[in-house]
């Protein structure tokens, strides 16, 4: 957030450390009259979206749990995962330091500040600064975390524990990730390694995403609607609700459920599948009590990864819906639109 558009009396280019004095939400943060949420309808379904226990997968339960996920991407494009196998501690550690990170002197956190949205590993707020109109109530830090030795040497050093417990938490998401890729693949009936090697190199992003508590936060949004760009996202948050889902044109909030992940595929898995599976528009709001702490690891394929429709998806009946394109270009895209209920995929649309 511009400092200019918000208070002339602090520097500081982050949202939390000015929240905790702010009475009102500042005008570059209100959306527009028919873009805003309903704090009256922020109720809390823990049977919102599907839980899926994953024990099993690897063995005798194998076909049942596919057709669970199957049945899940295609009706809901989100699940809950439970018996995920990350450890309890590990889970723990990276709430723990998250947390001690976002509490830093703001002195501190700034040394990991910029908007230059290249950069590998970068604190920020918003969305993207350069682009967007209206401000999201969020502060945030984006780490590449695949391969974890060509990134954790920038990550922050400070708290002191920050590096060995992300990346230890970073080493068993990634593992997670490919065997969800892997039965994804399999219930689109392909090859269970068609996915994985249609991401190239493979790659892998992390956000911490801090939402301090908001003055009035019927007038803003922690972020907008919109669907992820990755091929799937495994999201840990703390016991404060915030996820809302669109399902069958209504907003229903995902209850925080202990000791899962929520899972939603992104536009890659979308393209991927011919549409048979879609991206499902999300949101996240926030509230004028408690901040909010969410963490997505997003996994997606390599920047030179050809993406589109996997060919046996593809026949008289069910033609081909996307052009093939570069993921680079595809993320490019992204970022530069910002976030929005028109999801990217539609530039990638193979003309009629």
């Amino acid at each position: 957030m511009a400092t200019t558009t918000i208070t002339t009396a602090t520097k500081s280019p982050l949202l939390t450390d000015l929240a905790s004095t702010l009475n009102h939400v500042p005008s570059n943060f209100i959306r527009p009259i028919n873009d805003r949420p309903n704090v009256h309808e922020f109720q809390s379904f823990s049977d919102s979206i599907p839980i899926i226990d994953l024990q099993g997968l690897d063995g005798s339960n194998r076909e049942e749990i596919i057709q669970k996920i199957a049945n899940a991407c295609q009706n809901y494009g989100f699940f809950q995962i439970v018996h995920h196998g990350v450890p309890e501690e590990v889970v723990g550690n990276m709430v723990k330091v998250s947390r001690e990170f976002f509490s830093l002197p703001e002195s501190e956190r700034l040394k990991n500040y910029s908007d230059d949205m290249s950069k590998t590993t970068r604190l920020s707020t918003s969305f993207n600064l350069k682009t967007e109109k209206v401000s999201n109530w969020r502060d945030y830090l984006r780490l590449h975390c695949h391969p974890l030795q060509d990134y954790i040497h920038e990550w922050p050093a400070n708290p002191p524990s920050f590096r060995e417990d992300v990346a230890e938490y970073c080493k068993h998401v990634r593992g997670l990730s490919l065997k969800l890729v892997e039965a994804i693949s399999e219930s689109l009936g392909l090859e269970r390694n068609y996915i994985d090697k249609a991401l190239g190199k493979h790659g892998q992003h992390m956000a911490i995403n801090y939402y301090p508590p908001c003055p009035e936060p019927g007038l803003t949004y922690g972020l907008p609607a919109h669907t992820d760009p990755n091929v799937i996202t495994i999201l840990l948050q703390n016991d404060v609700a915030g996820l809302q889902v669109l399902k069958d044109e209504k907003w229903v909030t995902v209850n925080p459920v202990p000791n899962t992940f929520i899972v939603n595929i992104g536009d890659q898995i979308q393209v991927i599948s011919n549409d048979k599976y879609k991206s499902a528009l999300h949101r996240a709001l926030v509230n004028n009590e408690k901040e909010r702490m969410s963490i997505p690891t997003f996994y997606c394929p390599s920047p030179d990864a050809l993406i589109g429709p996997a060919p046996q998806l593809i026949d008289i009946d069910h033609p081909a819906q996307y052009t093939n394109y570069a993921y680079s270009e595809y993320y490019h895209n992204f970022w530069n639109r910002g976030l929005s209920k028109t999801t990217c995929v539609d530039m990638f649309k193979a003309s009629n």
